[in-house]
Parts: C-alpha cells; structure tokens; sequence
C-alpha cells in the first residue's frame, strides 16, 4: 500500500464545527453489496498498466473493471460476475499500484469466490482441476510417503499427456519433486528446537512446499535462527490460502486460515513472533486474511508476521552479521517476487548479499515471474504465463550468473523452468554465510573427539 498521507478536510468549508450528515444517493444502498473502497477508484487505470496479464492479453480488461468497475456494475444492474475474473493471476501488483489505496485485491479474491459459487458447475474440469490445484497440501501427504515413487510416476510423460487431456493441467511443465524426508520429519528426529530462549522466540510458518518439497529452504531458517538465539517454535499449521484465493475456493481457504490463526494466535500467547520463508504466504496472513475474515485473533496474527529475512533486519544487525563473511565464489541472478514487492521487501536480498564476500547478486528488474502459483500450471494459462515470464527470462539470462535466487517457490518453478538454472532461497546463502564457520568448527570437534 502506498505511504502517502491521506488528504484531510483542513480548510474545507463547513468541517470546522457542522457534523457531517452523508447524502443517501442510493436509498437502496442498505442492501447493495459493494465492496469497501469501489467509489476511492477514480479511473486512473495505474492498476491496468502495471497489470502483467493485461499486458500480454488484450482480451483481459484488467484490475480496474475486475475491482471497482465489476462492483459497481453489480450494485447498479445487478451484474452477473464476468468470468474474466478467472484470468487474473492473483499477483496483487494492482494494490500496491493503486494511488487510491482500493483494496483491488480483495475485490478480485470476494468476485471469484462468488463466480465460483454461482457460476461454475461443481462436476466442471474446471472446477475440479482448480480445487485440486488449490489443494495441493492434501494430496502431498500422500506423495511424500512415497517420494521416489511419486516423483518417478509424476515425471512420467504418460502422466503428464492424462493430466492436460483430462483435467487441463499443462503437460509442459514438470511437477516439482517430493523430497525423501520432509522438514517435520527431519524436525521430529532433530528432536526440536536445539535453543531454548523466554526471549527470543519466533513460530515458523514453513508453508506446504517447503516442508514436503524443498526442506532445504526450512531447515537454513531454523539454523539461521538458532544462530541468532531464537527457539523455533514449529506449530501445526495448514495452506496459508493463496492458492484457495486465487482458485475462488473461499471455503476452503476459510477453513485454512481458521486453523492457522489458531495455531498462531496460541504461539502468540506463548511469546512468539511468526514468520515466514515463503512471501505469498507472508502476504497472505499479512494482508489477505484480515481483509477476508473476521475470527478472533486475526488481526493480531497479521500485525505480528514476518518475512523471515525482513524480521532479522529489522530485530538484528543482519547485514552487520554478514559483513566479513565469505562462501566460495557465487554469483545469482535474483528476481523479488510480487509479493515481496507488495510487502516493500524487494531490495533487502541485493542489499544483503552485497555485504558477503564472494557473492554477487544481481538483479534482473522489476518484471513478473509469470507463474502465479497455479495460474501458469493451468493450459489455458501457460502461453500467458511464458509470455509475462520472457522479460525476466532475458533478463535472468543477461546477467553473468547461471543460478538464480528467489523467496517464492512458485517463481523458482518459473526461473528454472524458462532458464535451466538452479534456483536457491535466500536463506540458503544467509546460511553459508553465518555457519559455514559453526560447520567448520563442528567437523574439527568431532574430528578431535576421534
């Protein structure tokens, strides 16, 4: 959201002393349903021209008509939601584009739940591809048990022929692998947390992918805390939701966010900050859920999450830390998601990385990765998907570095997938940085111990 102060009535005629007494334009309006904020747009079309679907479809109309316009429409002539909606990849580059301040958003999440409720037949390919891709986190149990298994079958091109064919996932991507060991696994057999603090505590909010797909990203959050002297608290925990708000499955969002702010209104309780390695799902309890919902403790939960490296900025010298440390020559070529930039985070990782030695990261601009969490595994996305991607892609490819660094998992898929990179969290190299010193000094004891 923007930091410009909002206007006031200062020397406005009439606001000194006389209450203000609104105008009843619509005497309906009691049972209208316009969203918050539709009558701030004053059609400016900022939000279009920083739309990165809208600038590769002309057929999309864009933020502006699927917000405030589609809302109006709605209270007026008692509009149907138009199924364009469905096309917006949920990027959310429009709020923070936005002069006004209009939750564009929320508008987009609140009108595909409704086309989805009203609109589309529940026996849909559709409308189960999308469900099944918004609910990821319950067919993943099943795949990590059997990781090898999983990843063997799935990587199948029989398995990808059946999946475009039958439920209209793209058959040119390849699904990402299912590690052997899951974070909590490896959580659970670490015995927990290996520092105990009534200070300094913090609740990981892993998300689905980086406990059944990329451990790796979990398990350099927790060392890189424990460095600093937190206690990791690791509640139990369901999707963030994105997925769900960008699919229209609001329901079953609604069920994940209630057991989250559970879970994480008690660790509040218990003296802990929450944070997050992945930044949609940082967004999504940040933003989405009290724009969305009312349960208790919502509220409290958004004000207190984190993204995982902006808190050590913010509560540690991060960057003082870093200073003088080394890894083996590195050079990354990063993008900052869009929801990093909505959060204001899109230049912390350039700034950090600078101050490690042997390290060079550069940025390949402001562009959209394109793949939007599901957006860009839907067939008749992928051709847009690919097409917002090219910039970054050109730009990635540009840079002199042939690995490629991010915090969102959905991107690192794009990256890799439009470069043949390796894609690394920015928390992995945080973590060579800091330990690779404890590591050393943990080898030479055991080697003493010998």
């Amino acid at each position: 959201m923007s930091d410009t102060e909002r206007p006031t009535d200062d020397g406005v005629p009439g606001t000194e002393d006389d209450e203000f007494e609104p105008v009843q334009v619509f005497p309906e309006a009691a049972e209208m349903d316009l969203r918050p904020g539709a009558d701030d747009c004053y059609k400016c079309s900022t939000c279009d021209t920083n739309c990165p679907v809208a600038e590769v479809d002309d057929e999309f109309p864009g933020p502006k008509f699927q917000g405030p316009e589609q809302w109006r429409l709605k209270r007026q002539d008692d509009h149907d939601i138009d199924d364009s909606v469905m096309k917006c990849s949920n990027c959310m580059r429009c709020d923070s584009a936005c002069p006004s301040e209009v939750p564009l958003s929320q508008m987009h999440n609140t009108a595909r739940g409704e086309y989805v409720e009203e609109n589309m037949s529940t026996f849909s390919r559709e409308y189960l591809r999308n469900r099944l891709l918004a609910n990821y986190r319950r067919l993943a149990p099943l795949a990590a048990t059997f990781p090898r298994t999983a990843n063997f079958v799935m990587g199948l091109s029989a398995t990808k022929w059946i999946g475009e064919k039958v439920l209209g996932i793209t058959s040119e991507r390849e699904f990402p692998e299912f590690a052997t060991e899951t974070f909590r696994e490896w959580w659970t057999k670490r015995g927990g947390a290996h520092v105990e603090s009534d200070e300094n505590r913090i609740a990981y909010f892993h998300g689905c992918y980086a406990n059944y797909n990329t451990p790796e990203v979990a398990k350099a959050l927790v060392r890189v805390y424990e460095h600093f002297g937190y206690e990791v608290m690791v509640p139990e925990q369901s999707c963030s939701g994105t997925p769900m708000f960008a699919n229209g499955t609001l329901e079953d969002a609604r069920r994940a966010a209630e057991t989250n702010v559970e879970a994480l209104a008690a660790a509040l309780e218990d003296g802990a900050d929450i944070v997050a390695s992945c930044s949609s799902c940082s967004m999504s309890i940040r933003q989405e859920y009290p724009e969305l919902f009312d349960f208790e403790d919502t509220a409290a939960v958004a004000e207190n999450t984190w993204d995982a490296v902006e808190y050590l900025r913010v509560h540690e010298d991060l960057e003082g830390e870093l200073a003088g440390t080394s890894v083996d020559s590195a050079a990354f070529a990063y993008h900052a998601p869009c929801h990093s930039r909505n959060q204001g985070l899109d230049g912390q990782t350039i700034e950090l990385m600078s101050a490690i030695d042997g390290v060079e990261a550069h940025d390949v601009g402001d562009s959209c990765s394109g793949i939007s969490g599901t957006y860009g595994w839907k067939a008749e996305h992928y051709e847009t998907s690919m097409k917002i991607g090219e910039e970054m892609f050109e730009h990635m490819e540009s840079a002199p570095a042939e690995t490629g660094l991010t915090e969102c998992p959905t991107c690192s898929m794009q990256m890799e997938h439009g470069t043949g990179y390796e894609i690394k969290h920015t928390l992995e190299v945080i973590e060579a940085a800091l330990l690779e010193g404890d590591h050393d000094a943990d080898r030479r004891g055991r080697q003493e111990a010998r």
